[in-house]
């Protein structure tokens, strides 16, 4: 049995759809299965059992014999959310417990961290587990993630293999649930289909042009070809980058979006909100020189490919992944 935690979010159903296509369908779907749109993502998936997160340990306890990996995605993943207690005990404790099940079962943990944890980058974008404790998040989400991320490097008892990845700016199906928090491509796709335009934030920075404000975007089919790929792997236990390695621009991106959709630019700028405003983070790239040591070699796909694929394979038809 293979368990996927956050089974019915974003990236957790895509990963589970890899799996299925793989042949690997005696999985364990752990989540809250209380958001009706976020079910739908696991419509037609082979899965074993679903296990509520509240009983997931209790579950393990009895099954973990059974238990081949745990893959963690499952996590409160809203960077506006500022109640700390609530990320620090679904976001941080909970991810503890898991880690500490999988080292008495030695059963091997591919978690999710995020790129948030950089903050400003003011340390630079390189997953050095020696700079973890310096890096300073713009908000309680990304200070939960480094909270664990800390909290496991320092552990001196540790699963078989692990590994936590650095999810940047992911994008793709499945993430029709998502609401403010869902990718620029998918915002830019129902404002294109609404209006015919594109509203994109104007730049706060003096550095920066509006809509020359960079980010580090990663089609979710490449994430889980990782995740994948490290089930298999199991070595190089660490912390590593997950994004293409390549900063691009939001004007790209949403012209890219125009291009799939093949309609007329017109892209209007807007004000930053001012409740984010000064947690912005104007320009993201994740180093990969860590995961491709390990062995991984496989190219990403291109933003302008990523986004045609997300467009016309599933945007266009509402079809999930």
């Amino acid at each position: 049995m293979i368990v996927v935690t956050g089974a019915a979010g974003f990236i957790g159903s895509c990963l589970i759809s890899k799996l299925n296509s793989e042949n690997f369908n005696d999985i364990v779907a752990v989540d809250h299965f209380d958001n009706k749109d976020k079910l739908k993502n696991l419509e037609g998936k082979k899965i074993l059992k679903k296990v509520s997160r509240e009983l997931f340990f209790d579950w393990l306890d009895t099954n973990a014999v059974e238990v081949e990996f745990v893959f963690h995605l499952g996590a409160r993943t809203d960077t506006s959310e500022f109640d700390t207690n609530l990320l620090r005990n679904l976001n941080t404790r909970y991810s503890q417990e898991v880690w500490t099940k999988c080292v008495n079962y030695q059963i091997p943990l591919v978690y999710a961290s995020s790129a948030a944890t950089y903050g400003l980058g003011e340390q630079g974008y390189e997953d050095d587990e020696e700079k973890i404790s310096m890096l300073k998040p713009l908000n309680p989400y990304g200070e939960s993630k480094n909270n664990f991320d800390l909290w496991a490097i320092n552990q001196n008892k540790k699963p078989f293999f692990w590994a936590g990845l650095k999810f940047f700016n992911v994008y793709g199906p499945n993430e029709y649930h998502k609401g403010r928090m869902a990718s620029v491509v998918l915002h830019a796709f129902r404002q294109i289909q609404t209006t015919g335009q594109m509203k994109l934030f104007r730049s706060h920075h003096p550095d920066f042009d509006d809509g020359e404000q960079q980010r580090d975007f990663i089609y979710v089919k490449d994430v889980i070809d990782v995740m994948y790929w490290l089930m298999h792997h199991r070595k190089n236990s660490g912390i590593y980058n997950l994004g293409t390695g390549r900063a691009r621009t939001f004007l790209s991106l949403t012209k890219a979006v125009f291009n799939a959709l093949q309609t007329p630019e017109q892209i209007i700028f807007i004000d930053t909100p001012e409740d984010i405003r000064d947690k912005y983070q104007y320009y993201t790239e994740a180093k990969m020189q860590k995961l491709k040591s390990t062995g991984f070699i496989e190219a990403f796909t291109s933003l302008e490919e990523g986004v045609e694929d997300y467009v016309k394979t599933y945007l266009q038809p509402t079809k999930y992944y």
